[in-house]
């Protein structure tokens, strides 16, 4: 047992950074585990550059993963990192800047040499001149890189570099000792991830050894800590990230509606990884099919409802323009269809690998003509487990397309998940047109396509081949109830209002909005979408300790609304819109409900932190206050 004196600590936020090629994603994503395993609430938040291999030892190439982690429920990867383990000089320049005041910094002083200095403008050696100490931070310059190199000695079959790719696992061994967890289950992850390569496997394990053992010996640290675990409701717990809940979610809602489960896809970041695991679920009745291009992607996956299957395409903004005709198909035929937007930084290729809600308006119109599809919103990485099972209810209720929007920070952030039971998921049971449901002139039974359910306006679902039920489909106008192909203006118009309505109709099976508003009397709504739920709730958390009052609701439903929207806007003096795009949301409230939503914008690619929008509902609050002294 370690003599370090132990101290405890209600709440942690740890960023590892280092080259694109120094193993963060991984070393932060075996932290959070073990953090799992303890018990506590988490939220992480990956950062790391588009490209393969980026230049080595440049900001460009700068890769990060933040954590945090607390004894208590927390909503957001934290705004600003108390420890920076930075691997080389590039990720302590790229991060410093984040680092408040009395934060401790971890540097591989290996890695802070001439050359690699220069990459990133450093004149002196930021480890060795005093700055940061000056700065008020707790330095800890240590040799990771040959520390690694000495501890592997023995391992005569690799080489020097091969014994440094090890690096990031002494430093997770060091974390580890650090914050009192174990290594038993990143052992155990090792193992099974190099069990074929015994010697990359012992070395790994000899690395993480090292660094636990060696904050065992050292007294560079005065002290250690401890985070004892968040109190949550009794179930069973996993980690997840929010495309693993994506793809859990869908085979969870295909299960629920008997259907099997046909996903059509072209591998896009950071969509893909919906793909990577819902191919490992075949025997779920699932069938995955990575297609040529995006266009073919959509296709297959349309294809796949007309027979008679649950049809899925995943996708981000440029892969959402792509399919966008034959997402106007599946309106015109009235299938379900659900579509998954992971939203990154745009336009074009944009910024492939941080995160944005700018595909808002592409969702909503980005189709030829009237074709309304219906909007979901996950708020968070669980969340997108019943957000996918939602997006799969109002398709097959509705025949209707779906688009679910996610983004970056949701498909790839990650926080504890209580499994649910399968009698606690909703029953999606579709029945498919079985017999003819009218009579034709002489009075013979004979189906038509477009004869509507009564409540929801829903043709029905055929599968093709059932006796009796032949019909004409496809993207030509089709006349009203009977199907065939129609050029009469009257009936297009007709139409056009049908599927609108159709739209429309969903809101009737939408709960109301919730509006959390403690006192039930404050002036100013902070109103919320997709992602910035976690960020709204944290912001409202700290304006609220001030003894300010402040409401929060936040939307998941975006087509449409629903029913009680504009009556909860119109109750606030101030509704304030925060949007990681220009405003797209305000804009569709504003049009609708002509009420003066204020904005709050950001295209950095990266979140909002908590501290940013207190700040900004303060300044609404102290608006507001002045408004009440001018009248």
């Amino acid at each position: 047992m370690s003599s370090t004196p132990l101290h405890q600590l209600d709440r942690v936020v740890i960023r590892f950074a280092g080259d694109s090629g120094d193993g963060m994603q991984l070393t932060g994503d075996r932290f959070t585990s073990d953090t799992a395993s303890l018990g506590n609430d988490l939220s992480t938040l990956p950062n790391f550059p588009a490209e393969i291999r980026a230049p080595q030892g440049t900001l460009p190439g700068v890769s990060s993963f933040q954590l945090h982690f607390a004894n208590h429920e927390i909503a957001t990867p934290g705004d600003a990192p108390d420890v920076l383990v930075a691997m080389n000089p590039a990720a302590l320049k790229a991060n410093l800047a984040d680092l408040p005041r009395g934060a401790t910094v971890i540097a591989d002083a290996d890695q802070f040499t001439k050359r690699n200095l220069a990459k990133v403008g450093y004149a002196v050696n930021p480890l060795e001149d005093g700055s940061l100490t000056a700065a008020g931070y707790h330095l800890h310059a240590l040799p990771l890189t040959s520390m690694t190199v000495d501890a592997l000695a023995p391992f005569d079959e690799l080489t020097r570099k091969e014994k440094e790719r090890a690096k990031n696992m002494l430093a997770l061994g060091l974390l580890s000792w650090l914050y009192s967890r174990d290594t038993d289950s990143t052992e155990a992850f090792l193992r099974a991830k190099f069990g074929t390569a015994p010697q990359i496997l012992e070395a790994n394990l000899t690395a993480l050894r090292t660094g636990h053992a060696y904050g065992e010996t050292t007294e560079d640290f005065a002290v250690r800590y401890e985070v004892a675990p968040a109190p949550m409701p009794p179930g069973t717990y996993r980690t997840i990230t929010g495309n693993q809940a994506l793809a859990l979610g869908l085979v969870a809602a295909a299960e629920r509606t008997r259907l099997p489960l046909v996903l059509g896809s072209y591998p896009i970041t950071p969509a893909s990884d919906i793909l990577h695991q819902l191919s490992t679920l075949k025997r779920y009745d699932v069938t995955t099919l990575q297609a040529e291009d995006e266009i073919a992607a959509v296709g297959m996956a349309l294809g796949a409802s007309f027979g008679g299957a649950l049809g899925v395409t995943t996708t981000s903004g440029p892969g959402l323009a792509l399919k966008s005709e034959t997402i106007g198909l599946a309106v015109s035929t009235e299938l379900p269809l659900v579509v998954i937007d992971i939203q990154r930084g745009g336009p074009s290729t944009g910024l492939p690998t941080k995160t944005e809600q700018a595909d808002l308006l592409q969702a909503m119109y980005g189709r030829n003509g009237e074709s309304p599809v219906a909007v979901v919103a996950a708020q968070s990485p669980t969340d997108c487990f019943d957000a996918a099972l939602e997006a799969v209810r109002i398709a097959t209720t509705y025949r209707t397309p779906v688009i679910l929007l996610s983004d970056g920070y949701l498909g790839n952030g990650s926080e504890p998940w209580r499994i649910p039971s399968a009698a606690e998921l909703p029953d999606l049971t579709v029945a498919h047109a079985t017999e003819p449901n009218d009579l034709d002139a002489e009075g013979r039974p004979v189906f038509h396509p477009y004869r509507r359910d009564e409540d929801t306006l829903a043709r029905p679902w055929a599968v093709p081949g059932t006796p009796g039920l032949e019909h004409r489909i496809g993207g030509i106008e089709k006349a009203d109830i009977t199907g065939n192909i129609s050029y009469d203006p009257a009936n297009h118009d007709k139409m056009v209002r049908l599927r609108q309505a159709k739209i429309d109709r969903i809101a009737d099976s939408i709960p109301p909005l919730e509006v959390d508003d403690p006192t039930g009397d404050a002036r100013v709504l902070v109103l919320g979408w997709g992602s910035t739920y976690g960020p709204i709730a944290a912001a409202t958390r700290l304006v609220r300790a001030t003894g300010a009052k402040v409401a929060r609701a936040h939307l998941r439903h975006l087509n449409p609304f629903p029913a009680d929207l504009g009556e909860v806007l119109r109750r606030y003096e101030r509704v304030v819109l925060p949007e990681m795009n220009l405003g797209q949301l305000a804009l569709l409230l504003r049009g609708r409900y002509l009420v003066d939503v204020r904005s709050h914008t950001a295209v950095r690619g990266l979140p909002f932190t908590a501290g940013e929008l207190a700040q900004v509902i303060h300044e609404h609050l102290l608006a507001t206050d002045r408004e009440e002294v001018l009248v």
